[in-house]
């Protein structure tokens, strides 16, 4: 696919460059083709007056009668020798050629082309000329056939006694022109090949640069509708491009590390699952086959409601991270005491507290502290991170519940234990959903890793922050925020 596209972008690209030269050729040659007549204009205005006036001096009958040859040698030589592409024509007012240096011979002492200035050299239809605005005459054509071209003829009156005794034509072959333009059209042909073949090259680089880890990218993810995480993309520079493969090689560590969640997950909960239902139905197939005594009966089913309670725990989890992440729980914010909720909270854990010998602390800067969230959602965070505290407190540790204003906005609350730390590896990821810190399942044996991913997604919904700091041997703080009462 990426080749195809390519091959498109290519030829179109080629094909955009391939006009765009010929517009310029176009441009180019139409510029010099003005200039070039232009000057040959103003070149050929300029030599018929200078002739011209000479002639009107001496008189017309001189060359007419093949006497004078100041003209032809002295005047008309130098000119059309000096530019090989100019002739000179004199006529008389009927037309007869007088002198001519078309197809002139050359001197073999000096070298030089030496006019026609006797014979019967033909004669011009004047009648076809027109007249401009400056009084001179001017066409464009083979010159009633005297020429083997087209060429540019500029004609000048000859006069004697204020009556027109004859014409200066001066002319030169549309070859130069034409000349002067294919030399150029070649030259701007020459450079848009080479220019056309630089840019295909560079665009073919650049392109192949772009497409490379696009393609690479293709295969990555053909591989991670497949299940596997494992390929990442080369990373090259620090264009977009490359933050592109960046992001898809963290995509990809996001996937990899949700799959690996996954199959924990599911791991844990097979395991919880399958423990509490392997007890309860022991335990029921053990009254029921009076396995178990009448006396001791009581002592079993209590054992069969915890694990009841431990399952329906589970359940309850599952159905909050799907209510949560559909949409479907609505939060409903209110004004009411996070001091007070913090309390009842700590009172229920009483029991607990007692077995493990907890110094417990509890700090509030008011004896209100009015917050604006929603109450049940905060009582489920504020109970999830009090239960992990107690859990991982050590034996006669610290448990710390602190509730202070950060600025007149917002509240913080945090919850410390100073028992097992977490790791620094572990930390970016304790708020990820199904994961655990405690792989061993040494301590953690009810939990399936869903508990402070709740907390970080009803904090997130309440537009709010959730942090956790663990340093070896001082413990783990948890701490959250919530705006203040409106």
């Amino acid at each position: 696919m990426f080749k195809s596209t390519f091959s498109k972008y290519l030829i179109a690209f080629i094909l955009i460059i391939f006009i765009s030269f010929i517009m310029l050729s176009g441009i180019i040659t139409s510029m010099i083709r003005t200039y070039v007549t232009e000057e040959k204009e103003s070149e050929l205005v300029s030599t018929t007056t200078v002739i011209a006036q000479h002639i009107e001096k001496t008189g017309i009958e001189n060359i007419k009668n093949y006497v004078d040859s100041e003209v032809a040698s002295l005047i008309i030589a130098p000119i059309i020798n000096r530019d090989k592409s100019l002739e000179i024509i004199i006529t008389d007012k009927e037309g007869n050629i007088l002198l001519s240096t078309l197809n002139s011979p050359v001197d073999e002492t000096t070298g030089m082309r030496v006019p026609y200035i006797s014979g019967n050299l033909g004669e011009i239809n004047i009648s076809s000329f027109q007249e401009s605005e400056s009084g001179c005459l001017f066409v464009r054509g083979t010159l009633n056939g005297l020429l083997s071209d087209s060429s540019a003829v500029y004609a000048n009156d000859i006069y004697t006694n204020s009556e027109i005794r004859g014409y200066v034509l001066s002319l030169y072959s549309s070859q130069y022109e034409d000349n002067i333009i294919a030399l150029t059209r070649r030259a701007v042909i020459n450079s848009s090949a080479w220019v056309m073949l630089a840019a295909v090259i560079a665009v073919y680089f650049i392109t192949e640069r772009i497409i490379h880890p696009l393609r690479n990218m293709t295969a990555a993810a053909k591989k991670f509708g497949k299940g596997d995480f494992s390929t990442r993309v080369t990373v090259y520079g620090t264009d977009e491009v490359s933050q592109l493969a960046i992001a898809f090689n963290n995509m990809a560590d996001s996937l990899g590390n949700l799959e690996k969640m996954r199959n924990s997950f599911l791991s844990n909960v097979s395991h919880d699952l399958r423990t509490p239902m392997t007890t309860i139905a022991g335990f029921i197939d053990g009254i029921r086959s009076g396995a178990i005594p009448p006396e001791k009966q009581d002592y079993y089913l209590q054992t069969i409601s915890s694990e009841i309670h431990r399952l329906s725990r589970l359940v309850s989890q599952l159905l909050d991270i799907s209510r949560l992440e559909s949409g479907d729980r609505k939060m409903s914010f209110q004004n009411f005491d996070v001091a007070e909720v913090a309390r009842i909270i700590l009172i229920s854990f009483e029991q607990k507290i007692d077995e493990k010998k907890l110094d417990v602390e509890f700090e509030t800067e008011d004896e209100e502290m009015l917050v604006y969230a929603d109450k049940d959602s905060i009582h489920q965070v504020l109970y999830n991170l009090c239960h992990n505290a107690i859990k991982f407190a050590r034996e006669g540790g610290k448990f710390v519940i602190k509730l202070k204003n950060l600025d007149s906005k917002r509240i913080s609350i945090s919850v410390y234990d100073d028992g097992q730390s977490i790791s620094q590896e572990d930390l970016p990821m304790v708020f990820e959903r199904f994961y655990k810190t405690d792989k061993s399942r040494g301590l953690d044996k009810s939990g399936v890793g869903l508990g402070l991913y709740i907390c970080k997604t009803i904090i997130d919904a309440h537009d709010e922050q959730i942090n956790v700091s663990s340093k070896e041997g001082e413990g783990t703080e948890f701490s959250f925020t919530l705006k203040k009462s409106k």
